[in-house]
């Protein structure tokens, strides 16, 4: 678990109108976008956070599942044209709560409420668990009009269900919201992203779905070219349309380097990696996207897709497994199954597998596919004659992409090499997007010793890759610089007892002692080797053991004294006093 790691819980509707649930929702997602963008911070996405919606779970619990040090929680209460919002800072482990604040604010401000709120929250992270740099603002306003925001929070709030119906009614709201402004780009991104997701899955024809998703992604990329979400989907063009490899990994770097939290991105550029057999690049982006997503399916899938790549067959049922337990509609997870069996060499299995599959998700040119290849490397030559009639004839369909594909995998089974080749040179020619999935699968492995797919593989994958991003290393003071603020820091304290104050904060000492709040931590972190809490709580503890000694004071409680010391919470006092002590504060007052 790292220190620097927090899950946004669900916000809690606390209106009246429970149709505002989408409206504290959006306010979460927001929050998690914000902090997202610090670097540093590892920020638990939307997809596994939201998972625990409305379930009494021990918040330990979640921490553990979610493999986070922090969590935040709070409520919304929309009345009117005020809205009041609350948030609280909890250490998971212990469910120790840190911090807390109510924000009353106007509604027409919420994009300030937003970076307010999210900056806040991100001082007393690097208060309570060290330094990370943390921009002016986190939230940018995205339009000047409520009714624009509000319709495109709605909408996505439908849009996060993944499903065509929900996807269509979304649809109509970021229509409405572009109405009203047309240079919301945000909104843009959404319409792409649904019609990505009605074409992909079936609900919409192919090309019409996929030819809306590159008008509006382009129309988001005139207007906003710094949104994560923008490279996400250029990058999926670049590959299921225009089957440019070398394009598709650049655009999933650039939303990586935009937002290193964004889950989706980091699985995809894994997926892309795989597919040019990069393991170890593979595998750290896989992590990463586990780290941040724990509790999504998608990433699981990956993690599965991942392990059939390295011919881990075994690994990768199990998984698969999985996750069409949890969803036996998993398209992906249904798909790479077959071929898994295939590769295990369970072929009965894979003819009696397409029966057990939901009708709505069944693809047929993938049941063919599968089917021929069963009979053939099962050496059923009736059966194996049949279905690669029925498979070739499916791929001179209009739309027999998907048993077209299959086909490099039946030449290469029957042993027809030079056909799989020809398949592979056609595929070039006519940018068929599926050429990057089939390439490289494990059911080609058998052209691998010929010297022509080398070449293909050099031609197909080749890419001048981006120099991936480098944390900086860079000390924020020179030595002399830093050993002048942590003298002036220490007589400051000193002289000012300002650590009496209980609501003192890293940003409040900073414009006292005349420094920059990134400046100040990183003063603190790596030249007196604590973060802000523990350095203050230091000299709050300091002041208990003088206080306490003094006869004056016998009629104050161990509590009392805390208080008088600059604390503010007897837990925080406990805490900080065993671990700076070893003892208790009875112990120590015995003692």
């Amino acid at each position: 678990m790292k220190d620097k790691s927090i899950a946004v819980l669900p916000f809690v509707n606390m209106s009246s109108d429970l149709e505002n649930e989408y409206f504290s929702d959006g306010i979460t997602e927001e929050i998690i976008n914000a902090l997202a963008k610090i670097n540093g911070l590892q920020v638990t996405s939307r997809t596994s956070s939201f998972f625990f919606k409305g379930k009494n779970i021990p918040i330990s619990e979640i921490g553990k599942q979610l493999n986070v040090a922090t969590l935040l929680e709070g409520s919304v209460r929309l009345s009117g044209s005020s809205i009041r919002i609350t948030a609280q800072l909890i250490e998971a482990e212990n469910d120790f709560h840190f911090w807390s604040e109510t924000w009353d604010r106007e509604r027409n401000n919420i994009f300030e409420i937003q970076d307010e709120i999210s900056l806040i929250i991100a001082d007393k992270l690097r208060e309570q668990f060290g330094h990370f740099e943390i921009q002016e603002h986190l939230v940018k306003p995205q339009t000047k009009n409520l009714s624009t925001y509000d319709f495109s929070l709605k909408a996505k709030y439908l849009r996060n269900k993944w499903n065509p119906e929900d996807a269509l009614r979304a649809l109509a709201l970021y229509e409405k919201a572009l109405e009203l402004d047309p240079e919301h780009s945000e909104s843009y991104i959404g319409l792409a992203d649904c019609y990505s997701f009605l074409g992909t899955t079936g609900f919409m024809p192919f090309a019409e779905a996929w030819g809306k998703t590159i008008e509006y992604t382009h129309k988001a990329a005139q207007l906003n070219n710094q949104l994560s979400g923008l490279y996400y989907q250029l990058s999926n063009i670049a590959f299921f349309i225009e089957c440019d490899y070398a394009k598709a990994l650049k655009e999933m770097q650039k939303a990586i380097a935009i937002n290193p939290n964004n889950a989706e991105a980091q699985q995809f550029i894994a997926f892309l990696y795989i597919l040019a057999d990069q393991r170890k690049k593979s595998k750290e982006h896989l992590d990463l996207a586990l780290g941040i997503n724990p509790l999504s399916e998608e990433t699981h899938f990956f993690r599965a897709y991942y392990h059939y790549m390295i011919k881990d067959y075994n690994k990768s049922l199990e998984m698969l497994n999985t996750c069409l337990d949890a969803n036996p509609k998993n398209i992906p997870a249904i798909s790479v199954k077959s071929l898994c069996l295939l590769k295990l060499a369970h072929y009965e299995e894979v003819i009696s597998y397409f029966d057990k599959i939901p009708v709505d998700v069944l693809i047929d040119g993938e049941k063919i596919g599968a089917l021929s290849l069963a009979y053939t490397l099962k050496q059923d030559e009736t059966k194996a004659k049949e279905y690669s009639e029925i498979l070739h004839a499916k791929a001179k369909e209009a739309n027999g992409f998907t048993a077209d594909s299959y086909l490099p995998f039946l030449y290469t089974a029957r042993g027809e090499i030079d056909l799989a080749f020809d398949w592979i040179a056609q595929a070039i020619e006519k940018k068929s997007s599926l050429l990057l999935l089939r390439f490289s699968d494990p059911l080609m492995e058998d052209l691998s010793t010929d010297s022509r797919y080398t070449a293909f593989k050099s031609s197909i994958y080749s890419c001048e890759e981006m120099e991936e991003a480098q944390e900086e290393k860079n000390a924020l003071l020179d030595a002399a610089t830093a050993s002048k603020y942590a003298k002036n820091l220490a007589s400051y304290l000193e002289e000012s007892k300002a650590f009496l104050n209980p609501d003192l904060s890293l940003r409040s000492l900073a414009e006292a002692l005349a420094i920059h709040p990134n400046q100040l931590s990183w003063l603190l972190n790596n030249k007196l080797g604590k973060n802000f809490n523990e350095y203050i709580n230091h000299f709050r503890i300091e002041s208990f053991k003088s206080i306490a000694k003094d006869p004056k004071n016998a009629h104050l409680t161990i509590e009392g004294l805390a208080y008088e010391s600059g604390f503010n919470s007897k837990t925080v006092f406990n805490t900080y006093f065993k671990k700076e002590t070893g003892l208790t504060p009875s112990q120590f007052l015995k003692a």
